[in-house]
């Protein structure tokens, strides 16, 4: 699935961002999540990105493809870690791997042995022993083995340094360990801590608690009451830790939805807690009508259609009562076949969940109304270098996409004052033409789209920018003269040296004049914004439309591959889409398949799309 992104400006963006710990997500144009990470202050974190000072190959690379950023607010940098290791598990973003330092991620290694060992540890798990993980970096080892060793005081020194000890270390001393080495615990206590550890480090720690409640109880009894304080002060430490993590919760499905209305937009924020793990969360802007309605009715015209595409938890936790809840509470109820919950807490746990989520309500709300600025901006900066008399109300766009003249459509895009108008997207399948002739491609959807426009009294847009250059305007001007449409200012974009952006020339005037822009001007963002628009929903509808036609298998169309080789690759590589990611060499290695069919499989999959 694709996700609709703005062109991405990284100051305009930053100014946003809050001094606060959370989560951030980097998006590539296609809304695939390049990378995820975590930061103490959002602001100083993602600001070090967009500085022009990278050094790193690696993240110069990826910080170039970022076309969006998400964030997720939290209460603190621990909540923001157990969220990263959350969505890193869950999506397993490209960078999150190649940008560590190539030795992999660090697991926590409990070692085998009379008297184990917590180790960190990294490498192939050849080793005996339990390891958990991996961890989203060597911090959250550190930090996680830190803990653990206030908690369960287990060793956590090489074997070497274990057997030669005649007296307790430095570790016994500041109550890190309980110095098995010296004989100071006896082993079925030891085992103990060490259970203990592992049912912490795979999320059980009511079982501990609940264990250590009986044996407080147990030393009480016996009147070893110093042994007694212990178990106590670790069931506290316990419970303040379990207390704290509001990102993970408590076991069970609850979608957490918090509302905020402002400077006429509406924010809806929804976090989806899927057993007891926060899987992340999304921004929304339903479209609110002209009359002022409260939020309790916003709340739950969202919600009505929220869940009408989307999986129902059994209990919704929200920030205001919607309208009718008991009626609304019902829908879902027979919609999933089971009970349905929608509740406001106001104390406990679930109350700081809703908190965390209205404050992220309130950031995206911030962000939606300073990127609606920028719009303005950018339209009152694209006035001025075409030199036009007012704003204009209505961009359209057209571009044409296809693959070797196979399958080709066209599109167009609208934008008007506050950004993308999605509802008015439109495609255009080309039939009847010369393939691969795009000037006729782009002539038919014209004719096709003002003539209906002409014909049905229709919107006409006060700028048609065209995905070309001079023939491709000639093409818009021929139409708009044929048709008699008047009062449209085309404006064809022709692609740079290398096809970089920000080396974009304008046609204008009648495809006579030519206009550069500066790489940084407003103007010049706003353009290529719409124009990847409109590149994106044409290559997509291309795609579609392209996979439509075959109703054979794609190996099929290659000549020279036969049904035994195409047997072959695929129980090579167990499907086709491995066969489409494989490279050359790998494709060449299955036995059959020469150098040069590798050469020309490689090439079907891979071929420039227009």
């Amino acid at each position: 699935m694709q996700t609709d992104l703005p062109r991405f400006d990284p100051q305009d963006f930053l100014k946003t961002v809050p001094h606060k710990p959370g989560v951030y997500r980097m998006l590539a144009k296609d809304g695939t999540i390049l990378y995820v990470g975590k930061a103490k202050d959002l602001k100083n974190r993602l600001s070090s990105y967009f500085r022009g000072t990278l050094t790193n190959p690696r993240i110069f690379a990826m910080v170039k493809q970022v076309c969006n950023v998400a964030l997720a607010i939290t209460n603190t940098e621990a909540e923001a870690l157990l969220l990263e290791s959350n969505l890193i598990k869950q999506h397993a973003p490209r960078y999150n791997i190649l940008l560590k330092d190539g030795k992999g991620y660090p697991y926590i290694h409990i070692t085998a042995g009379e008297y184990p060992r917590i180790e960190f540890y990294r490498g192939s798990r050849k080793q005996t022993g339990q390891y958990f993980g991996p961890y989203p970096s060597v911090g959250a080892v550190r930090q996680t083995m830190h803990l653990m060793k206030k908690l369960f005081k287990a060793r956590q020194c090489e074997d070497s340094y274990f057997a030669n000890r005649s007296r307790p270390c430095l570790e016994y001393q500041i109550k890190r360990c309980s110095a098995p080495c010296v004989g100071l615990i006896d082993k079925p206590e030891y085992d103990q801590s060490i259970r203990h550890a592992v049912q912490f480090l795979q999320g059980r720690t009511p079982e501990v608690i609940d264990d250590l409640v009986q044996k407080m109880e147990s030393a009480a009894q016996t009147l070893n009451f110093e042994k007694a304080a212990e178990y106590r002060d670790l069931i506290e430490s316990l419970r303040h830790i379990s207390q704290q993590q509001y990102v993970s919760g408590s076991n069970g499905n609850v979608d957490v939805v918090a509302l905020c209305v402002g400077s006429g937009l509406a924010s809806v924020q929804v976090f989806t807690v899927r057993n007891g793990n926060n899987l992340g969360n999304r921004n929304f802007f339903p479209s609110l009508p002209d009359d002022d309605v409260s939020m309790a009715t916003i709340l739950s015209a969202f919600l009505a259609q929220y869940y009408l595409n989307h999986d129902v938890p059994a209990e919704i936790l929200v920030s205001e009562m919607p309208d009718d809840v008991d009626v609304l509470a019902d829908m879902l109820t027979l919609k999933q076949g089971r009970k349905v919950v929608i509740r406001q807490p106001q104390r406990g746990e679930r109350s700081k969940w809703v908190e965390l989520a209205q404050r992220n309500a309130e950031q995206a709300l911030q962000m939606q109304v300073l990127s609606r600025a920028g719009m303005q901006q950018r339209l009152f900066a694209l006035q001025e270098a075409l030199q036009r008399d007012s704003l204009p109300a209505r961009m359209e766009c057209f571009d044409i996409s296809h693959t070797m003249g196979e399958a080709t459509v066209a599109s167009c895009v609208v934008f008007d004052l506050n950004g993308a108008v999605k509802t008015e997207y439109r495609r255009y399948n080309i039939d009847g033409i010369q393939l691969g002739d795009d000037y006729a491609a782009m002539h038919q959807a014209l004719t096709r789209r003002f003539r209906h426009a002409v014909e049905q009294a229709g919107k006409l847009p006060d700028i048609l920018f065209i995905d070309g250059g001079k023939g491709q305007v000639a093409q818009a001007l021929d139409v708009l003269r044929e048709l008699h449409v008047t009062g449209v200012e085309v404006v064809g974009v022709a692609k740079g040296e290398g096809r970089k952006p920000g080396l974009e020339t304008l046609i204008i005037e009648q495809g006579t004049g030519r206009l550069a822009l500066p790489e940084h001007s407003a103007a010049l963002h706003l353009i290529q914004q719409i124009r990847d628009e409109a590149h994106r929903f044409a290559i997509t509808g291309h795609r579609a439309r392209r996979q439509k036609a075959r109703t054979q298998s794609p190996l099929e169309q290659i000549e020279g591959l036969g049904a035994k080789r195409r047997q072959v690759l695929l129980q090579q590589f167990g499907g086709l889409k491995a066969i489409e990611r494989a490279s050359v060499e790998e494709l060449a290695k299955v036995s059959g398949i020469s150098a040069t069919l590798a050469r020309k499989i490689y090439d079907f999959f891979n071929g420039e799309e227009s």
